[in-house]
């Protein structure tokens, strides 16, 4: 064994044991998609006096944090987002209602005297009931829920209904929500007395409170006028009255109040929560909201695990049966980058969300190319020096495949980065874990892999049984292609057409059945409901419009779940939606709800167009500056090809396009681009080597050295995403079909779009051809190059 073997050996040893010590010591932390729960994100807005900046926002954050904490929700996580959002993450919280109304409210509050009973008064064109029309904008909140309505009575009064409902004509504000310093529920059991609310004022705000009570001590005991009302959001959270003990102008002390009556124990810690949480320093609105029951969350974890453990095998088993002993040697290290890519996650504290999931099954299926890379490159040793020894083939196998495995790897790191920061939600941890995923791989092929082939190497009996190693032989497919030695490139061009014909197909799907764009990217809310009696499309829909919903579309979703999809539905809305399935469908069940603003989708369409443009200029400046720019220019053609299909794909099968689908994308532009980089390696080399010979023949050769790898890479990949598409239900299904779709037109272009392309530009190209390998830059002309000698070679010669 060499020292760099022995060093590679050590080194993976140490990783292993670390990554078991944290895989058995650490726990993943889910993201709400797999625990179940509830995420809400808010807007904050410009008022009046206060522009929504990072400052604003995280007072804003505060406030709120102190209401959430009052919820009693388990582990609530609040954070900032950019300059002016907030994400709100509730543990558990499967019914949003309670939540959505205390921290999604704007949340104004102030104190104002009672002037008597009020009576409202009809806006122009409303009718005389003085119910305000349904599509009034001014009748909504914030967080889309009706207000009671309100009408002026004069310069800065209002009348409002109070708690029982009846109407109450109010003064002007007397004291803002700032000037409460604290607020607390408490149970007076030795007086009998029950819950109560004690509030606490600040110096200059108690004097307020004072003087208020004190004018409304002026009036009899019962009377409206003795009322103080507390008003949130121009909704009466609390009038009381002033007690009978308090003297006309004397008024409460300005210490502390206690607000008596027949409260219970939920309703006193809400008033109490809603009167501490005071004036947020700006308004907010909720521009997504997403509820994931825990079931949904569950299964996904359960189909992942049965997906990635079925797809592993089968991609053992297949590199075993192409590479033997080696192949059997990369499924061990295959298993290690599985535990080394999980320990990453949960030591880096990665919230591992479902597309995040997704990625991580995803990843192990290719995290096979980088073996498949260095074999194929040691079997060409073999082939074409059949007396050098095993060590030697191999080692130089890992040498010439390095180029392209990290060019193919940046290719994938570069799609992982955009998916991160141009990415929203969930679609952000499919990045992390892909990146992950990357790193982890090439760790396990270049030490793990490379230590144990080595160590195998390096016995008697492995290297003299070329047949035993599954590198000492061509394989099938590379004996086949050089006995045929197809004529490729002949006539470039009609490879050219054919990829323009798919092209047209996909755009004539796009242009005639149109982009079924999710809720994510329009707007509205989708909703999914499991029923406990089955009930059809049709009668679902009826009863939905009978109840009111005439717009909501209502498809089947999973095994006899139903989804619905809505315009503009508050949570009172959906509770509506949810007991008019009820009366058909007995026990209803919300399985998932996705709610998102139309400004969130616009800005979400907007990003995802962004993500996309950024991808191909990123790709095509990379690929520039590392190889030709005839090949940079024909590898973007193919990457934009493949894009193209697979979204023509999906507007044939009237498969919807949202930010798993945008992530599917993302992942299918990185694998294309890995594709063609292999192939076009391969190109720069030969064609450095034998600069003379025509380029369709340098190109015919080096597809069909490369085709091996790209079948033995892509099939390892769809061993995993097959078995995502079939375990992984409705909501790993979209994101493996797009996969599936774009590993097939990716392993297509690549060959017949990206090389065509190449050739076609380059007859107009005045560039050279590279450089002989060893004559690149920083090599002398006319100077030898160094040969690196076999490792087992000590250079004595007889």
């Amino acid at each position: 064994m060499t020292r760099a073997t022995a060093v590679r050996a050590v080194l993976a040893v140490a990783v292993l044991l670390a990554s078991v010590v944290i895989t058995l010591t650490m726990s993943p932390r889910l993201g709400l998609d797999l625990q179940g729960g509830t995420r809400i994100v808010l807007q904050a807005r410009d008022s009046d006096t206060v522009k929504a900046d990072r400052e604003t926002t995280d007072r804003t954050l505060e406030v709120l944090r102190q209401r959430i904490d009052s919820l009693g929700v388990s582990e609530p996580t609040l954070t900032r987002s950019g300059e002016d959002r907030i994400i709100v993450e509730l543990p558990d919280v499967q019914d949003p209602r309670q939540a959505a109304e205390v921290i999604g409210r704007t949340a104004q509050l102030s104190f104002h005297a009672v002037e008597g009973p009020g009576t409202e008064k009809p806006r122009t064109g409303e009718p005389e009931t003085g119910e305000p029309p349904a599509d009034d904008p001014e009748t909504e909140g914030a967080d889309g829920k009706k207000k009671p309505p309100a009408s002026d009575t004069g310069p800065g009064d209002l009348t409002l209904p109070d708690e029982q409902g009846r109407s109450l004509a109010l003064g002007p504000s007397r004291l803002s929500g700032a000037g409460v310093d604290d607020a607390t529920a408490a149970f007076d059991a030795q007086s009998g007395a029950g819950w109560s609310v004690s509030l606490t004022f600040h110096k200059d705000a108690g004097q307020d409170w004072k003087k208020l009570t004190g004018e409304a001590a002026c009036h009899p005991a019962g009377d409206d006028r003795r009322r103080v009302a507390i008003v949130l959001d121009e909704k009466v959270i609390s009038s009381p009255q002033v007690d009978p003990s308090v003297g006309c102008r004397v008024g409460l002390p300005s210490g502390t109040t206690q607000i008596t009556g027949s409260f219970s124990a939920d309703e006193a810690r809400d008033l109490a929560l809603l009167i501490k949480g005071g004036a947020l320093p700006v308004p907010v609105e909720i521009v997504e909201q997403r509820t994931v029951g825990p079931t949904l969350g569950a299964a996904a974890i359960e189909a992942s695990a049965q997906a990635a453990l079925i797809g592993a095998a089968a991609t053992a088993l297949f590199i075993t049966v192409v590479y033997r002993l080696f192949g059997a040697l990369a499924a061990v290290a295959l298993g290690a980058y599985g535990m080394i890519s999980y320990a990453a996650l949960v030591a880096l504290g990665v919230t591992l969300t479902l597309p995040g999931l997704a990625g991580f099954v995803l990843a192990i299926g290719m995290a096979v190319d980088a073996n498949v890379l260095v074999f194929e490159r040691a079997r060409e040793e073999c082939a074409d020096r059949p007396k050098r020894t095993l060590r030697s083939a191999l080692t130089t196998g890992f040498q010439k495949a390095w180029s392209a495995v990290a060019d193919s790897n940046a290719t994938t790191l570069i799609a992982a980065g955009l998916l991160f920061f141009l990415g929203s939600g969930p679609v952000k941890g499919f990045g992390v874990t892909l990146a992950i995923g990357v790193v982890a791989s090439m760790f396990s092929a270049l030490v793990i892999a490379r230590a144990l082939t080595e160590i195998a190497a390096n016995r008697r009996f492995v290297s003299d049984y070329r047949g035993v190693n599954g590198i000492g032989r061509p394989g099938a497919v590379r004996t086949w292609l050089v006995r045929k030695d197809p004529q490729l490139f002949r006539r470039p061009l009609r490879w050219l057409v054919v990829s323009a014909a798919l092209v047209a197909v996909a755009a004539a799907g796009i242009v005639v059945r149109g982009i079924d764009l999710g809720v994510e990217f329009t707007g509205g809310r989708l909703v999914e409901y499991s029923t406990s009696r089955p009930v059809d499309v049709e009668t679902a829909r009826d009863t939905l419009a009978a109840a009111g919903f005439k717009d909501a579309e209502v498809t089947t979703a999973g095994d006899g779940d139903l989804s619905v999809r809505t315009g503009k539905l508050d949570n009172d809305g959906e509770h509506a939606l949810r007991s008019a399935l009820a009366e058909e469908g007995g026990e209803t069940k919300k399985v998932r709800d996705e709610l998102i603003g139309p400004s969130l989708g616009d800005e979400l369409r907007r990003n995802a167009l962004i993500a996309l443009g950024v991808a191909v200029a990123v790709q095509l400046a990379y690929l520039a500056f590392r190889f030709r720019w005839t090949f940079a220019v024909a590898s973007v053609v193919a990457m934009v090809h493949d894009v193209v299909l697979v979204v023509g794909a999906f507007a044939w099968l009237g498969r919807p396009v949202d930010g798993i689908f945008l992530a599917a994308l993302l992942t299918v532009i990185g694998y294309s681009v890995n594709d063609s980089v292999v192939v076009f390696d391969r190109v720069r080399e030969l064609w450095g080597a034998n600069r003379k010979a025509p380029l369709d023949t340098i190109a015919r050769r080096a597809v069909l050295q490369t085709v091996p790898r790209t079948v033995n890479t892509g099939m390892g990949a769809l061993f995993i995403l097959a078995a995502l598409a079939v375990l992984g239900g409705d909501s790993l299904a979209d994101f493996a079909i797009a996969l599936l779709i774009g590993i097939v037109v990716g392993t297509w272009s690549s060959v017949f779009t990206a090389v065509p392309g190449a050739l076609a530009l380059e007859r107009s190209a005045k560039a050279p051809p590279p450089p002989a390998p060893g004559k690149g830059k920083g090599t002398a002309r006319g100077k030898a190059r160094t040969v690196r000698r076999d490792p087992l070679d000590n250079g004595a010669r007889v």
